[in-house]
């Protein structure tokens, strides 16, 4: 399944929908945690600068993983799903 976050006509990055539901949790995870602990640490920050720039840059890297972990999550719910229908 390709990566929504990429939108193109020849996916470049796929899940591997049937990996087992242990290691798309793991993927899924790190790339949660990874930008969790990113916002984590700008929230403790005593200044951030606001260029529109640099938050823009800032917001799409932090969007990457984060839609990559929610894409994994779907795929984990679609399995769990199709277990108890």
């Amino acid at each position: 399944m390709p990566l929504t976050g990429h939108d193109c006509t020849i996916p470049a990055l796929l899940i591997d929908t049937q990996a087992p539901l242990d290691v798309l949790h793991a993927a899924a995870a790190h790339r949660i945690r990874a930008v969790t602990q990113l916002l984590e640490n700008l929230a403790f920050r005593e200044e951030i600068s606001s260029d529109a720039v640099i938050l823009h840059d800032l917001a799409h890297l932090i969007a990457i993983p984060l839609r990559d972990g929610c894409d994994l999550m779907d795929v984990i719910g679609r399995k769990l799903s199709s277990q108890t229908s």
